[in-house]
């Protein structure tokens, strides 16, 4: 009885993949010497004028732990416990916050928007937006969330992003992106950031850096500035006031210098795309869009066996029988694509053969 356990070679997460050597760096010249506590460190100003001039936009950030609390507390200060926060049905906020958005905002109800490759209907989301305004008996319309990339890899284009924004803007409700794989999505845009948000129309962005480099590294940024004093009280109520600040703001400050959070994003889209055109190629259905670091397909299910007794990890029987899906990271190489690639080709002909 053969008990080795084989290798793992995991296309589950851009979590699994550690840090960017050069955020090592920063945390490692952050630990030099003393620094001012709560975010009053030389670091952590700079860093805001950093996303000042990225941005193009006077902003306030506030540095988070993680996602969901950039998510949860964006979400919060631009809702009242009555009001209701409309996003994607197959949304990250919609499915994997454990409750976090309706929590921190004391209550306020997430209502689901359909739309084809989990992007918002504008149509669909303009109707949402007129139902029973001014009853009493029905929570009301306080705030639009959009995932980018969404959580199927698919990206909003610029003028998908407007017209929300531009429905939001005629409604009087805010404008949240939750932009936990932004980077991916701007590279494959090859736009500004500032045309990604605040130009269409964003109030509030959730900027993601761990899943792209970063260690527990993620910021609020602020482009509408009567929104900042209370997210500065919700943000240290929420216990995401870091005394130590500096340790995340370096991570910031390393992650955006140099374009490293851009090189970064575009290694792992490559990836992806590497693997989807591999895929194809062996005959194997995609099935939605490669846009970012994300590859959806539909593998037979001695074939999804077969890979995950080879040593392989990948998220599979979350959707449909058959169905997998695979992501790539700043850290994916071409030769973890390539051994994926040989080990899907051998099951899919061994599966073909034994049918």
């Amino acid at each position: 009885m053969n008990t080795m356990i084989p290798p793992m070679n995991s296309f589950t997460s851009d979590n699994i993949a550690g840090a960017s050597p050069e955020i090592i760096e920063a945390i490692l010249n952050a630990n030099v010497g003393q620094a001012l506590p709560y975010g009053n460190d030389e670091t952590s100003k700079r860093v805001e004028a950093l996303f000042g001039e990225l941005f193009e936009h006077p902003v306030q950030i506030f540095p988070v732990t993680t996602g969901t609390a950039a998510n949860a507390l964006c979400l919060a200060a631009l809702t009242k416990p009555w009001s209701a926060i409309l996003g994607h049905r197959d949304s990250h906020i919609n499915h994997d916050e454990c409750g976090a958005p309706e929590f921190f905002s004391s209550g306020a109800k997430l209502l689901a928007i359909g739309g084809e490759h989990a992007k918002i209907d504008a149509a669909q989301l303009e109707h949402a937006l007129t139902q029973k305004i001014g009853d009493v008996h029905t929570v009301q319309p306080a705030c639009v969330s959009i995932t980018q990339a969404t959580e199927v890899g698919s990206i909003y284009s610029l003028d998908e992003i407007e017209r929300i924004g531009t429905l939001c803007k005629q409604h009087g409700v805010g404008l949240h992106m939750d932009g936990a794989r932004f980077a991916n999505a701007l590279a494959t845009l090859d736009c500004s950031p500032a045309d990604m948000t605040w130009r269409a129309g964003v109030s509030l962005l959730s900027f993601g850096a761990t899943k792209n480099g970063a260690v527990a590294a993620e910021a609020m940024v602020v482009f509408d500035p009567a929104l900042g004093a209370e997210l500065a009280f919700r943000h240290k109520r929420a216990g995401q006031l870091m005394s130590k600040m500096r340790f995340c703001t370096a991570q910031l400050e390393a992650y955006l210098r140099d374009d490293l959070w851009l090189r970064n994003a575009r290694h792992a889209n490559a990836m992806a795309l590497r693997l989807a055109c591999g895929l194809q190629a062996s005959g194997v259905e995609l099935t939605s869009r490669v846009e970012a670091n994300i590859v959806f397909c539909k593998l037979p299910l001695a074939a999804i066996k077969s890979l995950l007794q080879a040593g392989f990890r990948f998220y599979h029987d979350r959707w449909e029988p058959g169905v997998v899906r695979f992501v790539t990271s700043f850290a994916t190489q071409a030769d973890d694509v390539d051994a994926l690639l040989e080990a899907t080709r051998q099951a899919v002909g061994h599966t073909l053969q034994v049918g």
